[in-house]
């Protein structure tokens, strides 16, 4: 798109499906470089990736050629096959439907590259259902809370 000049920062944030806490340290690494390498390819910039066994945060620079929505899904969808393929969870594995963007300016990058780096010890101190609602209050975003989160039927 020539003359098109964007500067878009997205911290995205999904959880496995129930929350189930599959996301194994032995391979988290490895899904984080595959996630990366998805985003990339789209043209996108990753400035961090982290989270703990049961949700995963992204802090990315988008690109104004694809939507956040389509990106999420193709990330979802991508994340999900290769994690099936490398047999690294034995059971079925999905992540939750749904998921939170929130958008911050240049001058908050690198707070937001801490947070995301440092997920371990923050959820040592709060659950993801805690952090999550915290973010929708944080902005403002209008929400039921018995819609945000899928319970283990």
């Amino acid at each position: 798109m020539a003359n098109t000049y964007t500067q878009l920062y997205i911290h995205l944030v999904f959880a496995v499906k129930y929350r189930d806490a599959v996301i194994d340290k032995s391979w988290r690494e490895n899904l984080y470089q595959y996630i990366i390498g998805m985003i990339e390819h789209r043209g996108h910039k990753v400035y961090a990736i982290g989270g703990v066994a049961d949700h995963i945060h992204i802090f990315v620079s988008m690109s104004p050629t694809q939507s956040v929505s389509d990106l999420v899904q193709e990330v979802k969808r991508g994340s999900s096959i290769w994690i099936k393929e490398k047999g690294y969870v034995r059971a079925h594995f999905s992540w939750q439907e749904g998921f939170g963007a929130f958008s911050y300016g240049k001058s908050q990058v690198s707070n937001v590259v801490n947070y995301i780096q440092n997920q371990e010890s923050h959820h040592a101190k709060h659950t993801f259902r805690d952090e999550y609602l915290a973010f929708l209050r944080l902005f403002e975003v209008e929400h039921d809370a018995k819609y945000i989160f899928n319970e283990l039927e």
